[in-house]
């Protein structure tokens, strides 16, 4: 069969016209070094700052050093596969995460995805990783208190929604555990919490995972864990990861809390990445920017203003101290960054205080702002109580005569200290913290042996729900303690003891 001219040509006419153009823009580089999580690479001439750039094989990495010809980037996956001369290309995206409900209960990695074994997100909402902190106009004061259940905190160093309140100590004094008891005690409080684990060891995030499950907490709780077995890159990223997944609920009107333990770990896994893209090292070998890389991150902890749908983010970051030592580089950068922080003692530790709350070291800038009238009342001394106890109890170790008001001092002070004491994962409702406290101011412990305190204090809670649940929730209602109320609780008391003893 032969074709006419006119045929062939109208079939390629045809053709001519059906053909679209399938051409796309592409940047692409090639490496030209790789290893330690980090890479360098050539020729991604249009690359953006924090861009996300694809690897063979869909691994991925983040855009962090623009230079004259070459481009640094971190890896958030394994690099061992990655070789010099492999093609390397820009996404046109910048670092973002999956965001919305059905994070509640789960725990992800610093990317968002799931490592709980529960199956995927059922979410395609996401929110860039760094974005700029709120500006004034767009804030409001923190005085709406958020209850972490520790009596020694909740009256000497309140917190408040909107607040960020470093917790800072050497290791094994017990600031996780302060963290994980104000997770637990926001259960039924209509906040979310997110719990931010930087270079911790897999165990010890799984055990938190089942202690937080134990107590019925992780309904309000999202877990986001770069371990320590993960790149360095995921380490850096997890932090600004949980608190871009904790804005979207700000933003829709809700409270929350994120934990950032620890920011130590954070600063340490910025200086591998730093050195090894040949950054210049500043004191202590951390770059220039480490104050930045904090201050950018703890400034999105804000109490929105009422318009914007006054929803809140506290943090509480966590700093690990060697030797005691608040002075190093990095504990006075968080400290001048917070407002305020919970120190806790090593020595106070070691003599079964706990928690090992240093009250003269720790300080809330929020203050009584973020108490209520009731609890400012009860805790006005206690402050002072304690920092005169300490002082008259080491002036009592070398001088053996004592009068009367000093003793009398000194065993008060004793009962404090006992009544401040508290069990792990055990956090007390605000209304108990108040009745043991002015208990103690009124004088009605003086003649509690101490050894017995931790029992009476038990059974005076009970006694009380049973017989003045009445007069409870009044002072929870009106917020304070008014003459009528103060008498009515020294009744209260003294019943119990009459019948205690």
């Amino acid at each position: 069969m032969k074709l006419s001219a006119s045929e062939i040509s109208s079939v390629l006419a045809q053709q001519i016209k059906d053909f679209k153009s399938s051409a796309e823009k592409s940047n692409i580089g090639h490496i030209i070094e790789v290893g330690d999580g980090i890479c360098k690479i050539h020729g991604l001439s249009g690359a953006a700052m924090a861009e996300m750039v694809e690897f063979p094989g869909g691994k991925m990495g983040v855009i962090l050093n623009l230079e004259e010809d070459t481009a640094g980037a971190m890896l958030l996956d394994e690099s061992w596969e990655l070789k010099e001369g492999d093609e390397v290309r820009t996404t046109g995206k910048i670092m973002e995460v999956p965001v919305g409900e059905a994070l509640i209960g789960r725990v992800v990695n610093a990317l968002g995805q799931p490592i709980d074994g529960k199956g995927k997100l059922a979410t395609k909402k996401t929110r860039l990783v760094e974005v700029k902190a709120p500006g004034i106009i767009e804030r409001q004061p923190v005085d709406t208190p958020l209850q972490t259940g520790v009596k020694a905190i909740d009256s000497m160093i309140p917190i408040g929604r909107g607040q960020r309140e470093l917790i800072i100590g050497d290791r094994q004094t017990g600031k996780t555990a302060i963290a994980i008891d104000t997770i637990i005690n926001q259960k039924g409080k209509n906040c979310l919490c997110f719990y931010v684990a930087i270079g911790q060891k897999a165990s010890t995030v799984a055990k938190i995972v089942a202690k937080l499950e134990q107590f019925g907490a992780m309904e309000h709780t999202i877990i986001v864990a770069a371990n320590a077995s993960d790149p360095a890159a995921q380490q850096f990223i997890a932090p600004f990861a949980g608190v871009a997944m904790a804005e979207e609920f700000m933003h829709a009107g809700k409270d929350v809390l994120i934990v950032y333990d620890d920011l130590s770990k954070h600063a340490a896994a910025y200086r591998q990445i730093s050195l090894l893209l040949r950054r210049p090292p500043g004191r202590e070998a951390y770059p220039g920017d480490i104050f930045y890389l904090h201050s950018r991150l703890l400034e999105r902890a804000v109490r929105m203003n009422d318009t914007l749908g006054g929803g809140s983010i506290t943090a509480l970051p966590v700093i690990e101290t060697q030797a005691n030592d608040v002075s190093a580089y990095i504990p006075t950068n968080v400290i001048s960054i917070t407002d305020g922080q919970i120190y806790l003692e090593t020595d106070l530790f070691y003599k079964g205080i706990r928690p090992a709350v240093n009250a003269g070291l720790s300080v809330s800038r929020v203050g009584g702002a973020a108490q209520t009238k009731a609890m400012k009342k009860v805790s006005g001394n206690l402050r002072l109580s304690l920092a005169q106890f300490r002082e008259l109890e080491a002036f009592s170790q070398i001088g053996s005569d004592l009068d009367a008001a000093t003793k009398k001092q000194i065993e008060r002070g004793r009962r404090i200290v006992e009544i401040l004491k508290q069990p792990q994962y055990s956090p007390l409702p605000v209304m108990n913290q108040i009745e043991i406290i002015f208990a103690a101011n009124e004088g009605y412990l003086d003649d509690v042996a101490v050894e017995k305190l931790q029992k009476f204090e038990n059974d005076f809670y009970e006694f009380m729900h049973a017989n003045y649940s009445k007069l409870e929730k009044e002072i929870e209602a009106s917020g304070k303690i008014d003459e009528k109320s103060a008498k009515e609780l020294k009744t209260a008391i003294e019943d119990f003891k009459k019948g205690w003893e």
